[in-house]
């Protein structure tokens, strides 16, 4: 293998990971204010900037980093670690980039001709919007979901339907989908307040997000293809962008609770040291067996998820580095690691919560931050258990449906 297609030896090591290790101990002094702002406080999302997390997956062409899956995961779960809603944001808002790279060249040139670290929010799934056709472009309404990082975002990307002079749905030309992607200017989206009120993950400001009758020149649409969505940014050169969806959406959002669940694991450890257990006269937390027993089963447990996930990865990266395409059942194994990732997370968050008694519960504590995260992370649809029957479908030769191709 070339240097271009070898995954790096230790990902630990690689500069952008190891920054990303340094701000830990930065975003938790900024985590009360991340939570009761909603929103990443200037000073914290400069940090992220100059570290170059939000420009990762960027091509060198343009001025980005262009890491591969496996570092910028690291990343993402370092940063989840920290603060479970700053992982969120820059797993999401990679993601989000790599489908704008999608757009025609001159809608990547006005989106990251001036700066490869522009932040993209909004989401890919399917709906919100509806347009009529413009000269140039399209007149779009809508209101969308889930417009994490919308606060410290340039561009909103949506989904939308163009309606023809019949009032029906027009397929798109190019992929024959009833829906189109735009990328949206932020000045042009009004957030509507109060449309993310969560007990986890508050930070991320997920807020609901509107447009009215916004013009969108055609540069910045592109048909969506796939549910939610297929690799169209391979014309970029570089093994990054030629691998298969499954290897970024999905493994995107376990990163994050991975994260978070190690970050929970280690409140245990450090309240274990410290706790006397009440009503009993002697002996601290780390002296109970069962608390031994936990701690020694939740890291277990969460490594081998995570043991998992690169495993695929790197098969896929792998794979597809010796000019092969990979098999549905690759894909299919790669896009089950997530979820079987999240699971693992949940399994080993659940076990030190329970295990640091009336710690747990309070409000203020980490494990309880951490608790609330997790499990916010994991009802997201990326990583829901009805990704198992479609792989079993797989294994049995049978037809997976649309969401895996």
């Amino acid at each position: 293998m070339t240097e271009e297609t070898r995954l790096p030896a230790d990902i630990d090591a690689e500069p952008v990971v190891q920054a990303a290790a340094a701000l830990r101990p930065v975003l938790r002094a900024y985590h009360d204010e991340i939570e009761q702002g909603q929103r990443m406080p200037p000073a914290v999302f400069e940090q992220l900037r100059e570290a170059g997390f939000y420009k990762m997956v960027i091509p060198r062409s343009l001025g980005g980093l262009q890491v591969d899956p496996l570092t910028y995961l690291r990343v993402v779960e370092l940063l989840a670690e920290g603060v479970g809603s700053v992982g969120w944001n820059l797993g999401n808002g990679g993601v989000g980039q790599l489908v704008t790279l999608g757009l025609p060249d001159d809608g990547v040139d006005e989106i990251y001709g001036k700066r490869a670290d522009t932040v993209i929010a909004g989401t890919a799934v399917p709906g919100g919007g509806q347009a009529v056709p413009a000269a140039g472009g399209y007149r779009v309404s809508g209101r969308w979901q889930f417009g994490s990082g919308c606060q410290e975002a340039s561009w909103m990307l949506g989904s939308f339907q163009v309606i023809g002079d019949d009032g029906e749905p027009r397929r798109h030309p190019d992929g024959g989908s009833l829906y189109w992607r735009g990328v949206f200017a932020r000045a042009e989206a009004e957030i509507v307040p109060g449309s993310w009120d969560v007990t986890g993950l508050r930070g991320t400001g997920s807020f609901d997000w509107t447009v009215k009758d916004v013009f969108l020149p055609e540069r910045r649409t592109m048909p969506q293809i796939g549910i939610p969505l297929e690799n169209q940014w391979a014309r970029w050169p570089g093994l990054t962008y030629q691998l298969p969806v499954q290897c970024w959406v999905g493994p995107h959002h376990s990163a994050v609770i991975t994260g978070i669940a190690r970050a929970g694991l280690s409140a245990l450890i450090e309240l274990a040291g410290g706790k006397q257990p009440r009503g009993r006269p002697v002996g601290l937390l780390c002296d109970s067996p069962q608390v031994q027993d936990a701690i020694g089963r939740a890291d277990a447990i969460l490594n081998a998820g995570r043991a998992y996930r690169t495993a695929m990865i790197t098969e896929l990266w792998n794979t597809t580095a010796s000019g092969k395409e990979t098999t549905l059942e690759q894909r299919a194994r790669c896009r089950l690691a997530s979820s079987y990732t999240a699971d693992s997370a949940r399994e080993a968050m659940d076990l030190v919560y329970r295990h640091g008694g009336s710690t747990s519960f309070k409000r203020e504590s980490r494990l309880a931050e951490c608790w609330r995260d997790l499990h916010t992370v994991g009802q997201t649809v990326t990583l829901a258990p009805e990704w198992y029957p479609i792989g079993g479908r797989v294994y049995l030769g049978m037809d997976p449906g649309p969401r895996m191709r």
